[in-house]
């Protein structure tokens, strides 16, 4: 056989090796997609569910029913991808105004519990979610970034940030965390759950730190609700 056979039977067979691996990518990321749109559907049902008329005659349930829905927004809020701010709206308008302060301090204890969360989960799972993701790239930054401390991780991700926009972020990383948890609809791109897990796990702000910032960067809607009811 010839070497220009050769070459043109190389030539189509190589695209018919490339399709499976394109087809396992897309179909992956695919999955994932409708995972995070499945949590957000969710989420926002069980916020419609929680937004119910409470009358008189439910009096002996208000308290467990209180519970119920404090704990289930709580949950919600720490889970990455869901729509906690929704049901914390709900929560306020089923309970009225002055509800707002409980609220604030249940937003607070779900972004600390999903921070500490983060920084306790061992990224060699993060590796393999990417690597099953085929981003072999992401992965190997991640492996890189493990061993290394605070300090060294904040010079690794200043060193080997794509763009212009992305050091500038990290060197406010502060103000950019604040501006994250307060954007509308930021359930798409992991909600407070998935901000406080993914802060946890780069480990380049301290726990005190981060919670004096989610304390002033969550008050401002709490409190001007509470203050217009007092």
């Amino acid at each position: 056989m010839t070497y220009s056979t050769w070459s043109r039977l190389l030539a189509n067979k190589e695209p018919n090796q490339q399709i499976p691996s394109r087809i396992k990518r897309y179909s992956r990321l695919l999955l994932v997609l409708a995972i995070v749109v499945l949590l957000n559907l969710g989420g926002i049902w069980l916020g419609q569910l929680v937004n119910f008329q409470l009358f008189p005659r439910h009096d002996p349930m208000l308290h467990a029913a209180l519970l119920v829905v404090v704990a289930v927004y709580t949950l919600l809020m720490a889970i990455p991808f869901m729509p906690g701010i929704e049901v914390g709206l709900a929560v306020i308008l089923l309970l009225g105004p002055k509800s707002a302060l409980l609220i604030y301090l249940c937003t607070l204890l779900a972004l600390s519990i999903s921070y500490l969360i983060g920084k306790c989960f061992p990224l060699t799972l993060v590796q393999g979610f990417l690597d099953w993701l085929y981003l072999h790239r992401a992965s190997d930054l991640v492996r890189q970034l493990e061993p290394l401390d605070r300090l060294g991780r904040l010079q690794f991700l200043h060193d080997k940030a794509p763009a212009r926009l992305a050091p500038f972020l990290l060197h406010h990383r502060y103000l950019t965390i604040a501006a994250l948890l307060n954007l509308p609809g930021n359930a798409l791109i992991g909600g407070g759950g998935g901000i406080g897990l993914v802060v946890g796990m780069s480990k380049v702000i301290p726990f005190y730190k981060y919670f004096l910032l989610i304390s002033v960067a969550v008050a401002p809607l709490p409190l001007f609700l509470y203050l217009q009811a007092s």
